[in-house]
Formats: structure tokens, C-alpha cells, sequence
């Protein structure tokens, strides 16, 4: 069933968020779960080449790269304070071993976050996801 095959009132229905959600950490289509989000690291697709969906209304911006700040900082300055207050390593020490699980973490979630905020926005139809039903 394509788009324009849908009654008004299903192309404003709410997509369901926590299928939607998954697929984004995965890297996958929010639509249909197949296809690749991504293209590259953190390039967004056009369209999802599996389904058709368009994907290019995304507005990403700077916000996967806010969250992974706050989730690696939340994460890593506990872990800081108590390997320094049980431990006492060396400075230099310390530093090589936090700065490597920093980048680690960090290239880790960047692109799955961006991912999870792609789909939030198709989910909530936000940015222009669910014009062309709206069209139709």
C-alpha cells in the first residue's frame, strides 16, 4: 500500500516511537527497518533505498553531537572520579586511558544518535515527514 493508497486520516496518524527509535541506534530506514540510514559516518540518506521512504526533511543540526557530549560526560566523570580516588594512577597515565575511552565512547554513539533523532523526527512527522500523505 503506497501513500497515496492511505485515507486522510491514517496519513496523520502516529507512527509508533519505540520501533521507530530502534531502527535509528541500529542505523536503519525508521520506516521500514532494511535499508541503511546512513551514508559514510554521518551522512544522511536521501531516501531509504529499500522502501522509498524520503528521508532528506531530516534536522539533525548539532544535536547528536550535544547528546554525546552529555551522555559521555555523564558516563566517563564517575567512572574519573573514582578510578583517581581508589587508584591515585599517574597523571599521564590517567589522562591516555580517559582521553582514548572518550573518543572511543563518543565515536561509538555519534552516528547512532544521530540516527535515534532521525527517526524521532520521522516518527513525529516533524520537519516535513509526512507531507507527501499529507499531498496525497
Amino acid at each position: 500500500m503506497t501513500h497515496a493508497d492511505l485515507p486522510a486520516d491514517e496519513a496523520y496518524a502516529e507512527r509508533p516511537m519505540w520501533p521507530a527509535l530502534r531502527r535509528g541506534w541500529s542505523r536503519r530506514c525508521p520506516s521500514c527497518g532494511s535499508g541503511p540510514l546512513l551514508r559514510g559516518y554521518l551522512k544522511v540518506r536521501e531516501s531509504c533505498p529499500v522502501c522509498g521512504e524520503d528521508l532528506h526533511h531530516q534536522r539533525a543540526d548539532d544535536g547528536p553531537a550535544y547528546l554525546t557530549i552529555l551522555i559521555v560526560g555523564h558516563l566517563l566523570a564517575p567512572v574519573l572520579m573514582f578510578v583517581f580516588v581508589r587508584y591515585r594512577p599517574e597523571p599521564l597515565t590517567m589522562m591516555t586511558v580517559f582521553s582514548i575511552g572518550t573518543v572511543a565512547l563518543s565515536l561509538y554513539l555519534l552516528p547512532r544518535l544521530k540516527g535515534v533523532m532521525v527517526a524521532m523526527q520521522w516518527a513525529k512527522r516533524m520537519h516535513g515527514f509526512g507531507q507527501a500523505e499529507a499531498r496525497d
